[in-house]
């Protein structure tokens, strides 16, 4: 990796910067936590998004919040349906514009999103009740990705605390969908934000998110015939005839996975496309043979892969399975794309902004940067694939994401936050305010 485009920095002010975040962390802390007690679920982020802007306004940052039309992304590539109430959707971007802009441009990106809780009386402690234990941040949100937000906000405040002002234009960017359609990035590039590169903090325990796989989601909608259930024999009942298509995909993700042996990021993972049903609902009445199910689900794909072309196999996948059921053979069920339809990412073009980020963190992690595939999805894709914007993520280690307990270690927020700073002053250039 090149290291010809790291701009080196002043001798001492490294270590201002590392004293910078170490002094304001408590405060970093606090603020992460009030974040991360919003429940800013699919369509409750309005408060996240206030709070957000309000910390932006507080730092001097331009800012611009307004609410997504839908209308205007359709016709973008990665666009995917929103079949939710998106009337009070926003998107909030911090700019901070020097006064001379002589220096690389640059996009922090973070969503405020979150996926549900599941059952309250499964979680050891309250969601959004953030609590910080044995050095690890506790709450749903906290690692994925609401730490990493904040530790942008903070890593430009260690900025101004050890007295320098970035050269470059700097875009930090507060988005929601991340976790079902993107379509919070996307309307940042279709209201013309721009830069040399993107990070993007997700929490990748520490290393450089390499590629991704690409997201579809779809809903299958089975169609039965109700009678009484004393009668069970003279119907169909929807619900057993979705699980019949289920294990129909689940031999697509096996064929998947065996093309995805030969794949020169995902070939050394062990099954790295994972199909998931993940809701179900149908029927009426417990003693009615159900009339319909409907089964939302995820499948990954791989980094090359068209969406047409896959949407084309399961639709083939689920057509070849329905002919073989005695019911559905005359009544197909439905194929609905409902969310994600997202390909997969490598990241391409970004080895000047990966040479500054190998020296940022190992200066404060003392070791080379190592490189991870990741199987599930960013919004980095938008601007690697579509905008010829250079994107990737680094972050903090995190675990438990999407599940129950989901927390955050605290040290690897600081030492990520303090890699954040050094990566923003390496690659923008800094000057004394």
């Amino acid at each position: 990796m090149s290291q010809s485009n790291v701009i080196p920095l002043p001798a001492g002010v490294r270590e201002r910067i590392e004293a910078a975040v170490e002094a304001a962390f408590e405060a970093q802390i606090a603020t992460t936590i009030a974040f991360s007690a919003i429940p800013s679920t699919r369509g409750q982020e309005g408060p996240c998004q206030d709070m957000i802007a309000r910390l932006l306004r507080q730092r001097g940052y331009e800012v611009d919040d307004w609410i997504i039309n839908q209308d205007d992304l359709k016709a973008l590539p990665g666009y995917g349906p929103v079949e939710t109430d998106f009337s009070r959707a926003r998107t909030v971007v911090g700019t901070y514009r020097p006064a001379e802009e002589s220096g690389r441009s640059l996009i922090l990106q973070g969503h405020c999103d979150v996926v549900p809780t599941g059952p309250l009386d499964m979680w050891k402690r309250p969601p959004f009740r953030p609590v910080v234990e044995d050095g690890w941040l506790y709450g749903r949100g906290a690692g994925d990705m609401k730490s990493g937000t904040i530790a942008a906000l903070y890593a430009l405040d260690a900025l101004r605390a050890a007295g320098l002002a970035p050269k470059g234009r700097i875009h930090l960017q507060s988005v929601i969908e991340e976790e079902s359609t993107g379509l919070g990035a996307l309307s940042t590039l279709q209201r013309g934000y721009r830069a040399d590169a993107c990070l993007i903090p997700e929490p990748t325990d520490g290393k450089l998110m390499r590629a991704q796989v690409g997201v579809i989601w779809f809903r299958l909608k089975v169609r039965g015939l109700p009678v009484h259930v004393s009668h069970a024999g003279t119907g169909s009942n929807a619900i057993k005839a979705a699980y019949h298509l289920i294990q129909a995909l689940e031999g697509l993700e096996a064929e998947w996975n065996e093309r995805a042996k030969s794949h020169r990021f995902f070939g050394k993972i062990n099954h790295p496309l994972n199909f998931n049903p993940g809701i179900i609902k149908g029927g009426d009445w417990a003693s009615s043979v159900p009339a319909w199910c409907d089964v939302d689900c995820r499948i990954g794909i791989l980094p090359g892969w068209t969406i047409a072309d896959c949407q084309a196999e399961i639709v083939a996948c689920v057509a070849k399975a329905a002919k073989t059921h005695p019911f559905l053979a005359d009544n197909a069920p439905e194929v609905v794309w409902s969310g994600f339809l997202s390909p997969g990412y490598e990241v391409t073009g970004a080895q000047d902004s990966e040479a500054v980020l190998a020296a940022a963190y190992e200066a404060v992690f003392g070791g080379p940067l190592e490189d991870a595939s990741f199987t599930g999805l960013t919004d980095t894709r938008f601007y690697g694939l579509d905008y010829d914007v250079p994107a990737f993520c680094f972050g903090a280690r995190m675990e438990n994401a999407h599940g129950f307990d989901e927390r955050v270690e605290l040290e690897s927020v600081k030492k990520v936050t303090k890699t954040l700073a050094l990566f923003i002053a390496g690659w923008c250039g800094v000057e004394v305010a």
